[in-house]
Parts: C-alpha cells; sequence; structure tokens
C-alpha cells in the first residue's frame, strides 16, 4: 500500500472528529512514513508495520471518545465511548472469534494426532520384532524409531507455532489494553 493510499483511507476512517485532530493524526503517521524512508524501507513496509488504516482508524476513534468521556462525564460523551469501544470489540468477535476457534481446533487435533503417531511408533518398535513383519526386525525397530522421531519433530515444531500465537494473541491484547488503560485506572 502506498503512503497516499494508506493516510487517505486513515482520513476517511477518522472523519466525524474535529477537523484538527484529524490533520495531527495524519500528520503524525505522515511522520511514520518520512522516518521509515530516511531508514531504507519503502512504503509498502512501512504501510504494512502500522497495520490496516481502517483498523487503526477505529482504534483512533474509539480512543478519542474515551477521551473526550474523561473530559466531559456527560451521558452523550459516555454513550459515544461504549458504542465505540463496543463496536471494535464486535468486529473483533465477529471476524477474530471464529478464526482463533479453527486455529484452536486444529492445533488440539494436531496434538493428538502427534502423541497417537508418538505412540503407534513406540508400539511398532517395542512389537515389531516378535511379530516377524517384512523386512525383518531390523526394519521394525528403525520404522519404530523413524515414527516416533517423525511424530517428535512435529511436536516440537507445533510448539513453535503455538507459541508464536500466544504472542500474536498478547500483542493484539495489549493494543486493547492501551485503549482501556485510563479506564481502568483509578483517577487520582
Amino acid at each position: 500500500m502506498t503512503r497516499q493510499a494508506f493516510l487517505a483511507r486513515l482520513r476517511e476512517g477518522l472523519r466525524g472528529l474535529p477537523p484538527q485532530s484529524v490533520a495531527d493524526i495524519v500528520a503524525d503517521y505522515e511522520a511514520h512514513f518520512t522516518d521509515g524512508e530516511a531508514a531504507g524501507r519503502s512504503e509498502a513496509e512501512v504501510a504494512a508495520a502500522l497495520g490496516d488504516p481502517d483498523r487503526l482508524a477505529r482504534e483512533i476513534r474509539a480512543e478519542s471518545t474515551m477521551t473526550r468521556w474523561r473530559e466531559e462525564r456527560s451521558p452523550s460523551s459516555a454513550a459515544a465511548a461504549v458504542f465505540a469501544v463496543l463496536g471494535l470489540g464486535a468486529i473483533d468477535i465477529l471476524i477474530l472469534l471464529p478464526i482463533l476457534m479453527g486455529v484452536a481446533g486444529a492445533i488440539i487435533g494436531l496434538a493428538v494426532a502427534v502423541i497417537v503417531c508418538f505412540f503407534a511408533g513406540a508400539f511398532v518398535f517395542a512389537a515389531g520384532p516378535f511379530t516377524d513383519p517384512p523386512g525383518g526386525p531390523i526394519t521394525a525397530v528403525l520404522s519404530g524409531i523413524g515414527i516416533m522421531a517423525g511424530s517428535a519433530s512435529g511436536g516440537a515444531l507445533l510448539t513453535i507455532v503455538s507459541i508464536g500465537l500466544m504472542n500474536a494473541l498478547v500483542w493484539y491484547g495489549r493494543l486493547h489494553y492501551r485503549l482501556l488503560k485510563p479506564a481502568l485506572e483509578p483517577q487520582a
């Protein structure tokens, strides 16, 4: 995505906020592109690092309504803040939750398959020499070791993927916590 396309989508998403606020926010993201280009990164790399401009606009709008509520403490500002945060969460639930459920189900299924394959390999390793398999007892022992090693490798790879996904979820949660943190902290 180019700088102009990113900033245009961000501006469109921020429509309705005070013009000076929109100008300040867009100038801040413009500075990110300038700094990225000075560091030798392309516009597409900077845009990818900043994230989806529509999502950023929703978060900024929600943060803006939370700030307005903290300053005004009126029923209209409270309602705006609640609807902004709920709108942000509803999108997460409608889009992210089904994906997370599918990924979690796949990981659990793969974990069960890895465990079953490991025990199947152990059975072939232990019982193979006594059952007169094709290729002889050495083939059974080596096949059992190979199956166990393959399933152990698959389990290690699955663990690395699971840790990466958990880190991504923690990062995503921190984005929302940043938004809600001022409302959760006691006022001095």
